[in-house]
């Protein structure tokens, strides 16, 4: 049972490419991808954004960031979260430098402010599925 939303659904559906982001955050460890030019990014993909690289490798990240933008959802932004609101949907800029989308928990939503820093935590929300969130470092 998820302990950050009332909601257990959606839930993502890994694709081979996405498959081992999935198999770290059931292992609670927030991982992206490099390419062999050192490019690090994030969300999975078969090739680097930024030079197309197929040479790719995962590693474990830091799991800390900055909030980099926010809004709160004061209306669900779907059914399956009208449970949840209201709720924050930041994009957390990652000490390695991706920006990743997800929701900011332990976190007032009338408090949360740009250049807060965050620290990753994990929502187990099925057998297979967690979820990382961020919560005030």
């Amino acid at each position: 049972m998820p302990k950050y939303r009332k909601g257990t659904e959606p839930v993502p559906v890994p694709t081979p490419i996405s498959q081992p982001f999935w198999d770290a955050a059931k292992q609670h460890r927030l991982t992206l991808q490099r390419c062999a030019n050192g490019h690090m990014f994030y969300y999975a993909r078969s090739h680097c954004p930024k030079c197309l690289s197929n040479e790719l490798t995962w590693f474990d990240a830091s799991g800390k960031g900055t909030i980099y933008s926010y809004t709160v959802a004061r209306r669900p932004t779907s059914p399956e979260f009208e449970q949840d609101v209201p709720y924050v949907i930041g994009v957390i800029e990652l000490a390695e430098g991706p920006r990743m989308t997800s929701l900011v928990v332990e976190m007032d939503p009338d408090a949360v402010k740009i250049g807060t820093p965050v620290q990753v935590v994990f929502d187990d929300v099925s057998e297979a599925i967690a979820l990382p969130y961020f919560r005030p470092a």
